[in-house]
């Protein structure tokens, strides 16, 4: 008897004692169809995870694990989350995203179009977000017209240097904390006023930690993106800093020759050495103030209710000219109360009154928020498949567009599923790969953990789907409507999405750039 219980004593030692040697993981994918995110072709492996980064890729060998979790993913494709470059919204306000976790998003880029928040104290702000955590991974970014706000730059260009050292030393201050760069929003209020030599001058520091300046161009229009992205590729080649082109589109243009034409504007200055790149969403509408269809002379620092008091015949016809010219006033769809939803011919008629008096005295510049049906299809088509090219939302959580909902997913929709415009590998790269690489998330020089590419060492940002499911459901009508048939979404390792299902789990926070 005793003989039996030392035997059985001996045994569960042995047990315990090859437990308590065997390597231990989180989590094992089986099954898969891996489309790694650098533009090559699938292939079948198994992903092994621990600590939310990709451990091991291929058969795995499960003999002396310990695996918490096993997952059969069904012959599904798993890609990389994907990173949007152009995103929006107030992670201390709407944390989880879901609008984009439900697309596919594990990685947003925030401070778009010059404007960022906590740039005063860009590390107590960074602890703050972390601190709450967040559905996916934040990129920050200083805003160029924040910085001019924050030192009182008067509204004009040629700034006393006083002015530009002291932004200099608020973006160097910011890249240290962890910034991935800057943004402009040379379009608006405060950006619109910098001249060459002030975006040369604050481009440096940007060179200097290696970091990206995405712009918002100076104008869109079919007359003007020529010398928009000239001025932007000669910021990057005074400054020595990389420049990225924001939801890069033509305004009025339906010729896909001229976007050509901006194309080897591009080429041209990679050839001079400026590393240049760009981003697109996948609509022909656009979404931003009312107070992009007003005359710069009605706009600050100019006083709008002088301007209509002694130019109001004037103001009048440029705004019919203005809207006409936009496609008419059928073509700008209101985003924000108390006209949501409606269009500006609708409005004009609900009030019985012409349309540029709706806009001057109902109005009025920043009054309102608007969807501008002003773009052409095969225009953007031709930006999506250039390979310096790749996708962004440029939405929020509480826009009235539905590219904040959908972009992602309508890329595998509609131009990989029905039109074969992108193969899945190619539109997997511009949505995760590229922009990786572009922003330096791939990088472990410049991060702590590496993103955007399924590879040992990086971290489990992971998609599991069937891309035949995916499909964007918001409309223009219905805006917030999430996307379908991304099944698991993982970000750091942590399913924020399982079996389709949305949860409350908030596992990320502030990715740093390393400088």
């Amino acid at each position: 008897m005793l003989k039996n219980i030392f035997s059985a004593l001996i045994l569960s030692l042995f047990i315990f004692s090859c437990a308590a040697d065997a390597e231990r993981y989180d989590l094992l994918i089986t099954n898969s169809s891996i489309i790694d995110g650098s533009g090559s072709s699938a292939y079948t492996a198994d992903l092994l995870i621990h600590d939310g980064v990709i451990i091991k890729i291929g058969e795995i060998d499960t003999e002396g694990m310990i695996i918490r979790r096993e997952m059969d993913a069904e012959g599904k494709t798993i890609s990389p989350g994907f990173i949007d470059t152009h995103s929006h919204g107030n992670p201390l306000s709407t944390p989880r995203f879901d609008n984009f976790l439900s697309m596919g998003v594990t990685t947003i880029s925030m401070g778009q179009d010059g404007r960022s928040n906590g740039l005063e104290d860009v590390n107590s702000w960074m602890n703050e977000v972390d601190t709450q955590g967040t559905g996916p991974n934040i990129l920050y970014f200083a805003g160029h017209n924040t910085l001019r706000q924050l030192v009182g730059a008067p509204r004009e260009s040629g700034l006393e240097e006083n002015y530009i050292q002291e932004m200099r030393d608020i973006l160097s201050q910011a890249m240290d904390a962890g910034a991935f760069g800057m943004t402009t929003g040379l379009e608006y209020d405060h950006g619109t006023f910098a001249d060459l030599q002030e975006l040369i001058a604050l481009g440096e520091p940007i060179a200097e930690a290696d970091g990206l300046i995405m712009s918002h161009m100076r104008n869109e229009d079919d007359d003007k993106i020529e010398d928009s992205v000239t001025e932007l590729l000669e910021q990057g080649l005074g400054s020595g800093a990389n420049v990225h082109a924001s939801h890069i589109k033509i305004v009025f243009g339906d010729d896909p020759q001229q976007a050509e034409s901006v194309l080897e504007l591009m080429n041209e200055a990679r050839n001079e050495g400026v590393n240049v790149t760009a981003d697109v969403y996948p609509y022909t509408a656009s979404f931003t103030g009312i107070s992009i269809v007003f005359p710069e002379w009605a706009l600050p620092p100019n006083d709008f209710d002088e301007v209509v008091r002694e130019q109001r015949e004037e103001l009048e016809e440029y705004l019919r000219n203005r809207i006409e010219a936009r496609n008419g006033p059928g073509a700008t769809l209101f985003g924000t109360a108390p006209w949501a939803g409606m269009t500006l011919k609708e409005v004009a008629e609900e009030l019985d009154k012409p349309f540029e008096d709706v806009l001057i005295d109902d109005i009025k510049p920043g009054g309102a928020s608007a969807a501008y049906f002003v773009m052409d299809e095969d225009v953007m088509r031709r930006f999506l498949v250039d390979p310096f090219v790749m996708v962004s939302s440029d939405g929020s959580p509480t826009m009235r567009h539905p590219r904040g909902y959908g972009s992602f997913a309508k890329i595998i929709r509609q131009y990989v599923n029905e039109e074969d415009l992108l193969s899945l590998e190619e539109a997997i790269y511009k949505m995760s790969g590229l922009p990786a690489e572009t922003v330096g998330l791939s990088n472990p020089e410049k991060v702590d953990i590496p993103r955007g590419l399924i590879r040992e060492g990086f971290a489990a940002d992971l998609l599991i789907f069937d891309p035949a499911n995916i499909d964007d459901t918001a409309t223009f009508e219905e805006p917030h409507t999430y996307a379908e048939g991304f099944d698991w979404v993982f970000v750091n390792g942590t399913a924020v999405i399982a079996e389709g299902e949305r949860n409350e789990l908030l596992p990320a926070g502030v990715v740093r750039k390393v400088n």
